[in-house]
């Protein structure tokens, strides 16, 4: 299956070579840009979708990654008390600046500098979960645990 991969996505596979997980990323016909989008490409509860969402924060100008279960919205505020700081939505520009992938695809490791990572506690409910692969139509499924041990992240309530 090597060298079957888009650049993006390829790159996400060999992040995940080099972090000892042997998780195989697939590219889909559809897209999976967005969770209802991807649930439905691989045949699972919108609830088991990473959606790995950029934040900046206001003041010291961070990227701060929040990995969200597919159906909740991010409560900015109770990510802002965490940190200590205000967050705002990151641009385009910001994410593939911080991460080196484009909003739709950003996944959970591989990016271009560490990220302060926050770990939505619902995604922990389930055995298999799948998480964005570097493109909108690539992905990989894993387990939350490894998904909290790849990206370093605090697991936290986000809703």
């Amino acid at each position: 299956m090597k060298g079957t991969l888009s650049p993006s996505a390829e790159k996400v596979q060999n992040s995940l070579y080099e972090a000892g997980y042997n998780y195989q990323v697939i590219e889909l016909s559809q897209t999976t840009r967005s969770a209802q989008e991807a649930a439905q490409a691989v045949g699972c509860q919108v609830g088991q979708i990473v959606k790995s969402l950029i934040f900046r924060a206001k003041e010291s100008n961070r990227a701060i990654l929040v990995v969200a279960s597919g159906q909740n919205r991010v409560n900015e505020a109770r990510i802002a008390s965490h940190l200590g700081e205000p967050i705002e939505k990151a641009d385009a520009e910001f994410v593939k600046e911080k991460t080196g992938f484009t909003i739709g695809g950003v996944p959970p490791l591989g990016h271009k500098v560490r990220l302060e990572t926050f770990v939505d506690e619902d995604l922990l409910k389930y055995d298999v979960v799948w998480a964005a692969a570097g493109t909108p139509y690539a992905v990989f499924a894993l387990s939350p645990s490894d998904l909290v041990k790849m990206t370093g992240g605090k697991v936290i309530s986000i809703k």
